[in-house]
């Protein structure tokens, strides 16, 4: 297993993500129609809006799973935040990052991971819109670009979170 190494900003990261208030929050409405929107749409069994704290990542939102945050060591979701683009994982067990992690191995059983980062207004990746499935599947550029589109819905409301 691969841990995620940390962003080149790392500290001005999470002084920006700790500036929303948002970590430890209780649920919202318009963070949960988003990840069971997310389900529907791409047809999988997990979504995510993960943020990336120092230690693990918060689910502000999880639809299809009990959890609410899980190490960073051994999230897909801070190898996400570290590029700009949609991280795509077909195959998790295929993959060396992810082939024996606890999340892998053990449950959930992640075997597919689609990763939109979650990139506030100042430029800086606090989180994800997250995909998961536990069959390896592929995914379009047209659902690509969608989780990305969607990504910027969950972005706009955090931005709306008081600082």
């Amino acid at each position: 297993m691969q841990a995620p190494a940390q962003a080149d900003n790392e500290a001005l990261r999470i002084e920006i993500l700790r500036r929303f208030l948002i970590l430890d929050t209780p649920p919202e409405e318009r963070f949960d129609n988003l990840t069971r929107a997310a389900v529907s749409f791409f047809r999988v069994q997990i979504a995510v809006v993960s943020l990336v704290d120092v230690n693990r990542q918060w689910f502000k939102s999880i639809c299809g799973l009990d959890a609410q945050e899980t190490p960073r060591d051994v999230s897909f979701c801070g190898h996400a935040i570290l590029q700009n683009e949609v991280m795509v994982i077909n195959g998790a067990l295929k993959d060396e990052r992810f082939a024996d992690n606890p999340l892998v191995i053990g449950e959930p059983k992640i075997r597919f991971y689609a990763g939109a980062p979650l990139t506030v207004s100042s430029g800086v990746n606090i989180g994800t819109l997250c995909l998961i499935d536990r069959n390896p599947r592929e995914i379009s550029a047209a659902d690509i670009e969608m989780l990305a589109d969607m990504a910027k819905v969950v972005v706009g409301e955090i931005e709306k979170m008081p600082f």
